[in-house]
């Protein structure tokens, strides 16, 4: 975000009047700041004696506290009832926090915002269009079964040990998972992300957007790869994915399993026509990186949230934030 105004004005944010800082003595007494943001992966350790970024002690009547954080709650969980009633909004990747800080936005053929959310109202898959014969033409020239870009090789989800055994499965078909990146012996640099996802599109007919950790909402970039360049999605993952995606463009590992999941991905590719149903959907929705525009920019919306007046006055309070951010089985 940077410091001061800098980060809402190279934006081009349509507010650009929040100031940010980290010292806390910038205004003389902290209690005088309008906003205080915690960084979620650190606030489970900033009642902990010696820590150099300890909880304030003193608070003002006018001061809204924000929970911050992008990262998945099973991997930064709080653990503890103290931040109970302690926090007034949260700034996350879940879709019930005032304001968003995510990866993913969906829009309809009108290039309206309408998603994720908890209720999607998508369109039935009868009620699509059948596939172009450009995009079938396309399909046709895939050559690769599965393609899996990671770097974390050790994984809360246990994701590594899903794929592991998916490869075995995959074998008995004579299909593989190419994975890329430092947990495989494929590369593709994601500096050059432009040319890794021109290879998939051509290339590959399935993508395993596998999710590092089991959290409600966390819908990561990795959804976004085959979403936009024309590959199937395997996801894996603790969200509820119809908030994301609508049904029959995407298969579900953690609910088929191994065996089953690999039957699929060999019986879709032995059928080019059943394959080409997932991709219905492309002439009703598309998919975003919610920074790509300042009308999603999730500094830029955090910023009009403290400037909406009536939003800003209203009395709000997690009174029960530790079952409402952390997995019921985490701590």
């Amino acid at each position: 975000m940077g410091e001061g105004q800098e980060g809402f004005i190279s934006r081009n944010c349509s507010y650009t009047n929040c100031f940010v800082t980290s010292n806390r003595t910038y205004l003389g007494d902290y209690t005088k700041f309008d906003v205080i943001a915690f960084a979620g992966p650190e606030v489970r350790f900033m009642q902990t004696p010696g820590y150099p970024d300890r909880l304030p002690e003193k608070r003002s009547q006018h001061q809204r506290y924000v929970f911050a954080s992008i990262e998945s709650a099973e991997n930064y969980p709080v653990c503890s009832d103290k931040f109970n009633g302690f926090f007034n909004w949260t700034w996350t990747y879940r879709l019930e926090s005032e304001a968003k800080w995510g990866y993913i936005v969906i829009r309809d053929a009108q290039n309206n915002i309408i998603g994720p959310k908890t209720n999607m109202n998508w369109l039935k898959t009868d009620q699509m269009d059948v596939v172009g014969d450009d995009i079938k033409e396309k399909l046709r020239k895939k050559t690769k079964a599965v393609a899996w870009f990671v770097s974390n090789c050790v994984s809360r989800s246990r994701r590594e040990k899903f794929a592991s055994v998916l490869g075995i499965w995959l074998a008995k078909y004579d299909l593989e998972i190419d994975i890329y990146g430092e947990c495989g012996n494929l590369k593709c640099s994601r500096d050059n992300e432009e040319e890794c996802d021109k290879m998939i599109e051509r290339d590959y007919y399935f993508y395993l957007s596998f999710e590092n950790s089991f959290a409600e909402d966390y819908v990561t970039e990795k959804l976004l790869h085959p979403l936009k360049y024309l590959a199937v999605p395997i996801v894996y993952g603790g969200a509820n994915y119809s908030r994301f995606m609508p049904e029959n463009i995407y298969l579900d590992a953690r609910e088929l399993g191994p065996q089953k999941l690999a039957n699929k991905i060999n019986e879709l590719i032995e059928n080019p026509d059943l394959y080409a149903e997932y991709f219905r959907w492309k002439k009703y929705y598309s998919y975003h990186r919610r920074s790509e525009n300042i009308e999603t920019d999730d500094y830029c919306g955090f910023c009009s949230l403290l400037n909406d007046e009536k939003f800003v006055k209203k009395t709000s309070i997690y009174e029960d934030f530790r079952k409402w951010w952390d997995p019921p089985y985490r701590c």
